[in-house]
């Protein structure tokens, strides 16, 4: 009698997985419903940093460029400024 009462309570209670099954199609139901809206959100993020990086690499290349060429212009005033004859003003 034991064993049957046993083997009753089993099958009434139902277990873990038994009880997530439920919660696991609601889930399904909810990612085939909304996997167009995720996936265009998705794109519009990985585009949207992207963006930004290409943006920010080219402001760094830009900004190095100008570097430079600050740099090819004070190359050019030191030029000038040595071939000029040293007078007593600016020896």
């Amino acid at each position: 009698m034991a064993e049957k009462g046993a083997e009753e309570s089993a099958k009434a209670s139902p277990s873990s997985a038994e009880k997530l099954l439920p919660r696991h199609k609601q889930d399904l139901d909810y990612w085939k419903r909304n996997a167009a809206r995720l996936r265009t959100r998705n794109l519009g993020t990985g585009l949207l940093i992207g963006a930004f990086v290409v943006g920010m690499f080219s402001y760094t290349i830009l900004s190095v460029k100008q570097e430079r060429v600050l740099e090819e212009l004070d190359d050019e005033a030191r030029v000038r400024i040595m071939r000029v004859p040293p007078t007593g003003t600016n020896s």
